[in-house]
C-alpha cells in the first residue's frame, strides 16, 4: 500500500469516473486502473463497484477511503509542519473564494498580500459556497472567503467585514427619483436574480423577504429570468428586463453609463464575509496574513469589523 495508491482511490470516488480521477492525478487511465486493482488485491475487498460511464464506492470502499483522506491530510500536515519551521510566510497557499467576492476582492488583496508576505505563492480557486467548503475539508484549499451563514464542522471561521447590498436599475427607471429603496418595493417589479445554487441569491431572498417564491406568480419574469453571474445580470438589467440586487463592492464606475444605483432604506440588507480554515491548518501566520493584506486594502465600500488577530 503506498500513498500514490491512496490518492488514487480518494480521486477516484471523488470523482465517480476512472478517466476524470485520473486527469485530476495527471496519469493515465491504465495507470490509475492498475493501481486501484492491485490495491483491492492486496486488501481482499471490492472498493468500487464499477458499471459503464459510471463508478459507486462500496460501503466497505466508503469507509476505506475515508480513512485514506484522513492519512493523506496528516502526511499533507507533516510537509506543512515542516514548512512552517522553516518559514510560515513562504511556499504555496491555497485559497478559495466564491463567485461574488473574487473579482472584487482579489484585485485590492493580492497587491497588498504580496507586500507582506512576498514569498507565498497564492493559489486561487473560485467557486459555490458548497464546493469550497468541500474542498476545504479535503486538504484541497487550505484558505475560504466565504459569506454567512456557513456552519461546517472542523472548520474554524473568522469574521472580515460587512457589505451592504444596492439596488440596480436600468437607466431612465423611475426609481432614479428616489434616494433610497425599501426593499418591499422590489415585490412590484421583475427582479433578476442569481441561479439556485449561489449564496448571493439565497441571501438576497433572505434579507428581502418579500421576494420569496412562494409569492412570485407563475408567468412571473421573476421566477424564470435567471443569470449566471453578477455581470451577466448587469448586462440584462441594462437591456431593461428589470432590476437587481448588488453586492456593494461589485458596483464600479463602469456601471454609471448603463445603471442607476441606489441605496436601501433602513435596515439595509447585508451579508458578513468570512476567512475560514481547517482548525488544524498549522500556517496560522499566513491566515493573518492574509487578513491583515484584507484589512489594509483600499476595497470599498465595506464595513470593516474590529481587529482581532487569528487565534492559534
Amino acid at each position: 500500500m503506498t500513498l500514490t495508491e491512496l490518492r488514487y482511490i480518494v480521486a477516484v470516488a471523488r470523482e465517480r469516473h476512472f478517466g476524470r480521477a485520473a486527469n485530476s492525478c495527471f496519469v493515465s487511465q491504465p495507470t490509475l486502473s492498475v493501481a486501484v486493482k492491485k490495491l483491492e488485491e492486496e486488501l481482499g475487498v471490492a472498493l468500487f463497484e464499477r458499471a459503464a460511464g459510471d463508478v459507486t464506492v462500496t460501503p466497505t470502499g466508503t469507509l476505506i477511503v475515508e480513512q485514506a483522506q484522513r492519512v493523506l491530510e496528516e502526511v499533507s500536515l507533516v510537509k506543512q509542519l515542516a514548512e512552517q519551521g522553516k518559514d510560515p510566510l513562504a511556499g504555496a497557499l491555497r485559497l478559495g473564494v466564491i463567485y461574488t467576492i473574487g473579482p472584487y476582492l482579489l484585485p485590492h488583496l493580492i497587491p497588498r498580500l504580496r507586500e507582506i508576505a512576498p514569498q507565498m505563492q497564492l493559489l486561487l480557486e473560485e467557486n459555490y459556497t458548497a464546493r469550497l467548503a468541500e474542498m476545504l475539508k479535503q486538504g484541497e484549499i487550505d484558505l475560504a472567503i466565504l459569506a454567512e451563514p456557513f456552519h461546517e464542522g472542523g472548520i474554524s471561521t473568522q469574521a472580515l467585514y460587512d457589505e451592504d447590498f444596492v439596488v440596480a436599475t436600468p437607466k431612465g427607471h423611475e426609481w432614479e427619483q428616489l434616494t433610497s429603496i425599501a426593499s418591499e418595493q422590489l415585490s412590484d417589479e421583475n427582479v433578476l436574480l442569481l441561479s439556485p445554487g449561489n449564496c448571493f441569491r439565497d441571501q438576497v431572498l433572505q434579507t428581502c423577504s418579500d421576494l420569496n417564491r412562494e409569492s412570485m406568480s407563475v408567468g412571473s419574469l421573476q421566477r424564470t429570468l435567471q443569470g449566471s453571474s453578477l455581470t451577466t445580470i448587469r448586462h440584462m438589467v441594462a437591456g431593461g428586463i428589470g432590476v437587481t440586487v448588488l453586492p456593494a463592492t461589485s458596483v464600479s464606475a463602469a456601471d454609471d453609463a448603463l445603471l442607476s444605483i441606489r441605496p436601501f432604506t433602513t435596515p439595509v440588507p447585508s451579508r458578513r464575509v468570512i476567512l475560514a480554515w481547517r482548525r488544524n491548518f498549522p500556517r496560522h501566520a499566513a491566515i493573518e496574513a492574509v487578513r491583515q493584506a484584507l484589512l489594509q486594502s483600499n476595497l470599498e465600500p465595506i464595513h470593516r469589523l474590529p481587529d482581532a488577530p487569528v487565534s492559534p
